[in-house]
């Protein structure tokens, strides 16, 4: 028989509960998980976190890019950084890039998706069409663009052929009409990524919630903003954040198209150009180093705000304690 207590009262106090045991992780587990990540993780390493410290150190040293550094200048190039009011252009520059490229590629590519999500003639030879910027080179995309829009160049040629000689601009070397320019090529090209992040997206929603609201007398519009518009958040948001990162490191467009000097004066420049420019070309790598930090802070702390205020509703739903 099970001996208890008899309290005062003559009652019978239960047994306390028994709490389940937490199972460690074996070690088996333990060296499963470090053959199988520890190949990522030294990679991640290499190409990533000891370029930044390196990057750091040299940052503190004026260094023309050969033998050890030995001019140590402590914060005087971060210091530099921040009071250049070239450096408060580029960053300018990408903010705007970043607002516009969520502004503009964000309803394009979703009124694209919407409509290549239906049943229609010719619909994977439109996808390709779409794509097909995407996987282009970045040097053959800015070649070809800089040659059409120079002044005497293939567009201004069309403009003034049909008569529209008056809409023919300096594409490339105005201030007013460059950043606009560049916002054409960079929807041009990426919109298709776009295109099909939002279609795969649409995939995953369940086609019976549309018959469901079609039969409850809903039209398509309606369907589509009350049922695949919040559905289709998650990937929107993520979306979002690879453009935002992908707008703030943008180089290789604005660099081939105005080149190392035309690209602050057409007001494009970027804080990655600025960093060659400053750096590289100028004979300081150490302060291209230290441009390279500031631009991977402000990279980090934009993607670490965005993660916690926009992309935690979507981690939080992803993950799952253990017991």
């Amino acid at each position: 028989m099970t001996v208890t207590e008899v309290r005062a009262g003559g009652g019978v106090q239960a047994p306390p509960p028994v709490r389940p045991r937490r199972r460690g992780i074996g070690w088996g587990m333990r060296l499963e998980i470090l053959a199988l990540s520890g190949p990522a993780i030294l990679v991640f390493a290499g190409f990533v976190i000891f370029p930044v410290l390196m990057a750091a150190y040299y940052g503190f040293y004026r260094w023309k890019g050969f033998g050890p550094p030995t001019d140590f200048v402590g914060l005087d190039n971060y210091v530099t950084i921040l009071q250049d009011t070239l450096f408060h252009e580029a960053l300018w520059h990408n903010g705007q890039i970043v607002v516009l490229s969520i502004v503009l590629q964000g309803p394009i590519a979703l009124g694209l998706a919407l409509l290549l999500n239906q049943r229609m003639r010719g619909q994977s030879l439109i996808r390709v069409l779409i794509f097909v910027p995407y996987v282009i080179s970045e040097v053959i995309v800015g070649t070809a663009w800089s040659l059409m829009l120079q002044s005497s160049g293939a567009i201004n040629d069309v403009l003034r052929s049909i008569g529209l000689g008056a809409l023919a601009q300096d594409w490339l070397s105005d201030p007013a009409i460059a950043i606009w320019t560049l916002m054409l090529i960079l929807t041009w090209k990426y919109v298709g990524f776009a295109v099909i992040l939002f279609l795969a997206g649409m995939q995953n929603i369940p086609a019976e919630l549309s018959e469901a609201a079609a039969v409850d007398g809903a039209s398509y519009w309606q369907t589509q903003r009350s049922i695949t518009l919040p559905l289709l958040g998650p990937t929107i948001r993520i979306w979002a954040f690879l453009s935002i990162i992908g707008a703030l490191q943008l180089f290789d467009l604005v660099y081939i198209i105005w080149g190392q000097y035309v690209a602050s004066t057409a007001g494009t420049s970027t804080m990655a150009t600025y960093m060659v420019t400053e750096g590289r070309n100028a004979g300081n790598y150490g302060y291209g180093n230290a441009v390279a930090v500031v631009l991977f802070l402000i990279s980090m702390l934009i993607a670490l705000v965005y993660q916690r205020f926009v992309l935690r509703r979507d981690t939080e739903g992803a993950l799952t304690g253990g017991r």
